[in-house]
């Protein structure tokens, strides 16, 4: 199994990368600004669980292949671009449905973890860095490196899940706070609709290993 060294010394790193703001916080900031702490949450775990196909790919030489095809590369790119702006414009064109019930929203538990879990599993980047990432920590004498992998990869989604869930409840409770005015909430939602949309363009249009 992993050296302890070498799980501690990646857990801090992964602290020190997760606390960073980037396209998974930002998804689910938008999210909780947009329907609240309870649909920012149910998506941080629908995220995590959608990352950990990512993680298996990686763990048996899979993701690998992915990151280095252009192909394959690009079109998990454009899908989970196009998927993140129509959730934005869905959540633009039903804001006001949202006033009035400051952290409810009408989309069930089922829908909230779904639309995660496709953000999750669409973003090329994750296994692009588990691939840059992981091997760093693995020690080939201390046994089956897949093992070591996916060990290392759940630990990642463990302590992103943990931080992205605080991001998801502090910008849930904002939105509660602006909650007093209906008309401040629509904008509120629909702000949160907007930084999606962005976040999918600013996706679509990086390079495609950047």
């Amino acid at each position: 199994m992993i050296p302890m060294e070498n799980l501690l010394a990646f857990a801090i790193a992964s602290v020190v990368i997760i606390v960073i703001p980037g396209p998974s916080v930002l998804f689910v900031i938008g999210r909780s600004i947009a329907l609240g702490r309870r649909a920012g949450v149910l998506s941080v775990i629908g995220n995590a669980l959608g990352t950990v196909p990512a993680v298996v790919a990686v763990a048996f030489g899979v993701g690998a292949i992915v990151a280095s095809s252009l192909v394959a590369f690009t079109a998990i790119k454009i899908a989970g671009a196009a998927y993140l702006v129509y959730l934005g414009v869905q959540a633009i064109r039903h804001r006001h449905e949202h006033a009035g019930r400051p952290d409810r929203t009408p989309a069930s538990t089922a829908t909230l973890l779904r639309q995660g879990f496709i953000v999750g599993l669409t973003n090329p980047k994750t296994i692009a860095f588990f691939v840059a990432v992981l091997p760093q920590f693995v020690d080939p004498a201390a046994g089956a490196v897949w093992a070591q992998l996916l060990l290392l990869g759940l630990t990642f989604q463990t302590l992103a899940l943990a931080c992205d869930s605080v991001w998801a409840l502090a910008a849930g409770t904002a939105r509660a706070w602006f909650a007093r005015s209906p008309r401040r909430i629509s904008a509120l939602s629909g702000a949160g609709g907007v930084m999606m949309i962005g976040l999918g363009g600013t996706l679509a249009l990086t390079g495609s290993k950047s």
